[in-house]
Formats: C-alpha cells, structure tokens, sequence
C-alpha cells in the first residue's frame, strides 16, 4: 500500500526522468530542426529517444539499485531517508547526462 506522498514522489521522478530525457532527445536533434518543428518526423525521433532514454536510465538505477545492496525505494519511501533520495536524484541525473552524450555523439 502506497500512501499519496509516495505516488506524488513517483510521479515527480517519473516526470523528472521524462524531461531529461526530451531534453537529450533536443540536443541530439542539434537544436536545428530538419522540417518544421511540428513534423511528424521530429515528433518520432523525440518520442524515441525519450523512450531509449528513459528505459535506459530506469535500468542504471536498477543496477544501482542492485549494486550497492540496499533497497533505495524502501529507504526513500517507508524511512523517509533524506540522504538515500539526495543520493538516487544524482545518479539518475549522472546517468540521464551520459545518455543524453551518448545520443548527441
């Protein structure tokens, strides 16, 4: 049972990885549209790599997760740690700015 702070906190990651990830999408486009800025081809390609981008944040932080052998989730949302939050926001930051590199090169 997840209490409304919680899903509130979910949503907001989710909202936080989707608007890194749209804006990879723009940097790897090079910030010049090919056709008009509303073309289904621009569309498209944000939609995919924003998906590409958000799956593969999703899975470094569940290698993270794993990694380092402790259960992030529980510690943020049932312990409240503060330190443990402070800590996933980096590197889903870190991790989302590797992948935005990786889709502009």
């Amino acid at each position: 049972h997840t209490t409304e702070s919680e899903t509130d906190m979910r949503k907001l990651a989710l909202t936080a990885g989707a608007l890194v990830a749209m804006t990879a999408s723009a940097m790897a486009q090079g910030g010049q549209p090919k056709a008009s800025p509303l073309s289904l081809e621009n569309i498209g390609s944000t939609l995919l790599f924003g998906i590409i981008g958000i799956f593969l944040a999703t899975v470094g932080f569940k290698i993270f997760d794993w990694l380092i052998k402790a259960d992030i989730e529980k510690e943020i949302f049932e312990h409240k740690n503060m330190a443990a939050a402070v800590l996933s926001g980096s590197f889903i930051i870190g991790v989302s700015l590797i992948i935005a590199m990786t889709i502009l090169s």
